[in-house]
C-alpha cells in the first residue's frame, strides 16, 4: 500500500489480521478480548450520562467484547445491565467465558427482554455484530437495533456499528446511530464510506495488543497529507512547458463558468500554462473572463460545440500533457459523438467530468482500449446514469458502484461526496476523510477536475493524481470556510483562492 494511505481494512483482511495474532504470534484470544471491552468501557465511561449503563450483546465475540466492557463499566461503580439476545448457551466460547467472568457484577438479563428496558439509560454499548457482518439484522438483532435509537442514552459501539457492513459501509435494513465507535486495532472501509459513515459518530481507533507485522494487506485506505509531496515543485530551470500544459474542452451557452474555474484551478494547481477549446462564438466571453489563459474557439452550433470539433481540439491535445473533456459542454446533439471522438483520438492523459461523462452513459466501456490514463469524475447521479442504475442505488452501494465503474471502464474513477471514493480498475478504494461541507455548493466539482488535470500534467501517476487532488481540494474547502468566515457561504472561487495553501506540503 502506498506510504501516504492509513490503511482500512474490510472484514477479510480484519479476519486474517486476528488469525495471525493469535495463531502465529501466539496472543490469547481472550486477551485480544479483554482490551478490546476494556476500550468500550473506558470510552463508555466518558460519555455516560445519569443513569444504567446498558450493554447490548450479541453471540458472536463482538458480544464477547460487550460482555467485558460490562465488566468495566461495573468496576468504576456504575449500575451495569447486560441484555443477551440469544441464549448465553449460544455464545461464541470466549464470550461464554467472560459470561461466567461477569456474573454477580452485573445484572443479566436473558433474551426476551423488553426494548424499554433502554429507556432510562446513561449510556448505551452496541455490541450486537461485528466486522464480520453483512446483510440486514433480523430480530431479534433488528428489533434492538431500533430500540437503541429510539433512546436518548449516548452511544457506544464496539469496534462498528451493528447494521453496518465494514467491508462497504452498506447498510440493508436497520443500523445503530453510534455517537462514538470505538474500533479495534485499525480502522475499517465501513466506518468512513457512506451510508456506515453516518452511522460511525466519533471515530476513535483502540490498540488490542495485536501488533504490527501482520500479512493481510488492507484493501484500502484514507487519504493522507503525505500524498501532496508527490508533486514535483518548479525548480531554477522549469518553464512553462515543462511545469505542464493543460486542455479543457468545453463550454456552452448559460456554462462558461465552468471552464473558467477548471481552467484557473488547474493554473492555482501549478499547471504551467492552461488552454481552454470553447465554442467558437462564444470565444469573446472566454477572452474577457480569462487573463493568464489561452483559448480556442472551435465549430460550434446553437451555442454549444460541433461533433467537428474534434479535429482542433484532438490537434491541440498534441502539446497537452493532461486534457480535460465536459465542464459545461451541455446536453445537446452531437455531445455524444464529440466526446467518443476525443476519448478515441486523444492521447494524453483525459479528466472526463460533467456533461461529458453525461455523453458517455451507457458507453463506458468504449474507453477501456484507451491508452493513455483516463479520469472519470462523477457524483452519485452521474454515475447511476453511467451504469444505467437509479442514483438511490448509488448513494447506497458507493464502493461497488465505484468499483463497476472502474472496472468496465478501465479508468480511475472519482466518486464524489463528503467521502470522496478513488478506485481503478484493481479495486482498491482510496478515500477522503477530511469533512469539508464548504464544498456543497456549485463549481467546486469544475475546480476538483482542474486540480486533477494539473498534477497529471505534472507528471505524477493518475491514482496519485487523483487522490492528491481531491485531498488538496478538501483542505482548500475548509480553508476556504475559514476565510468568509463560514462553510454556508463559500462559493467555488473562494476554493480556488485556497488551492494554492490547499497543495501546502507537511511543515511548508
Amino acid at each position: 500500500m502506498e506510504s501516504w494511505l492509513q490503511p482500512l481494512h474490510d472484514a477479510a483482511s480484519m479476519r486474517a489480521t486476528d488469525a495471525w495474532a493469535i495463531e502465529e504470534r501466539g496472543v490469547p484470544s481472550l486477551e485480544l478480548m479483554e482490551a478490546a471491552g476494556r476500550a468500550v468501557a473506558d470510552a463508555a465511561v466518558e460519555i455516560a450520562a445519569t443513569g444504567r449503563a446498558r450493554v447490548v450483546c450479541g453471540k458472536g465475540n463482538n458480544g464477547g467484547d460487550g460482555l467485558v466492557a460490562a465488566r468495566h463499566l461495573a468496576a468504576t461503580g456504575l449500575e451495569v445491565e447486560v441484555l443477551l439476545l440469544w441464549p448465553a448457551s449460544e455464545l461464541s466460547a470466549d464470550a461464554a467465558a467472560n459470561l461466567e467472568r461477569l456474573r454477580g457484577a452485573a445484572t443479566v438479563h436473558e433474551p426476551g427482554t423488553r426494548p424499554e428496558a433502554l429507556d432510562d439509560s446513561g449510556v448505551v454499548v452496541d455490541a450486537i455484530f461485528g466486522t464480520g457482518f453483512s446483510g440486514a439484522p433480523r430480530d431479534p438483532a433488528a428489533a434492538a437495533v431500533e430500540a437503541i435509537n429510539h433512546g436518548r442514552a449516548p452511544v457506544v459501539a464496539a469496534d462498528i456499528a451493528s447494521g453496518v457492513d465494514a467491508s462497504t459501509g452498506e447498510v440493508e435494513g436497520a443500523a445503530v446511530n453510534a455517537d462514538l465507535t470505538v474500533s479495534f486495532h485499525a480502522p475499517k472501509i465501513g466506518h468512513w464510506l457512506a451510508p456506515g459513515k453516518r452511522h460511525t459518530g466519533e471515530l476513535r481507533v483502540a490498540p488490542i495488543g495485536i501488533g504490527d507485522g501482520a500479512p493481510a494487506e488492507a484493501p484500502g485506505g484514507l487519504i493522507g497529507t503525505g500524498v501532496l509531496d508527490l508533486a514535483p515543485p518548479r525548480g531554477a530551470d522549469s518553464t512553462k512547458f515543462s511545469s505542464g500544459q493543460v486542455l479543457i474542452a468545453g463550454g456552452s451557452r448559460g456554462l462558461t463558468g465552468a471552464v473558467c474555474m477548471s481552467a484557473e484551478a488547474a493554473c492555482r494547481a501549478g499547471a504551467g500554462y492552461a488552454t481552454v477549446a470553447v465554442p467558437a462564438e462564444l470565444e469573446q466571453i472566454f477572452e474577457v473572463k480569462l487573463t493568464e489563459v489561452m483559448t480556442i474557439g472551435c465549430p460550434s452550433r446553437g451555442g454549444a460545440l460541433d461533433p467537428a470539433a474534434a479535429t482542433p481540439i484532438t490537434a491541440a491535445a498534441e502539446r497537452a500533457a493532461a486534457v480535460v473533456v465536459g465542464p459545461g459542454l451541455g446536453r445537446h446533439d452531437g455531445a455524444a459523438e464529440l466526446v467518443g471522438e476525443l476519448a478515441g483520438g486523444i492521447e494524453a492523459p483525459l479528466v472526463i467530468d460533467a456533461d461529458g461523462l453525461n455523453a458517455i452513459a451507457g458507453r463506458l466501456e468504449s474507453l477501456a482500449d484507451r491508452d493513455a490514463a483516463t479520469v472519470l469524475t462523477p457524483h452519485a447521479g452521474e454515475l447511476g446514469r453511467l451504469l444505467g442504475i437509479d442514483s438511490g442505488a448509488i448513494a447506497a452501494a458507493r464502493l461497488a458502484g465505484a468499483r463497476a465503474a472502474a472496472e468496465r471502464s478501465g479508468a480511475i474513477v472519482v466518486l464524489k461526496g463528503d467521502d470522496t471514493i478513488v478506485v481503478g480498475p484493481d479495486g482498491r478504494p482510496a478515500v477522503n476523510g477530511l469533512a469539508s461541507p464548504g464544498l456543497a455548493t456549485a463549481g467546486t466539482g469544475d475546480v476538483l477536475t482542474g486540480v486533477i488535470a494539473a498534477l497529471l500534467a505534472r507528471g505524477l501517476e493518475p491514482r496519485a493524481a487523483a487522490c492528491a487532488a481531491v485531498y488538496a481540494h478538501a483542505r482548500a474547502g475548509r480553508r476556504a470556510a475559514d476565510r468568509v468566515g463560514t462553510a454556508d457561504s463559500v462559493v467555488a472561487t473562494d476554493v480556488i483562492a485556497e488551492v494554492p495553501t490547499g497543495l501546502l506540503r507537511e511543515g511548508a
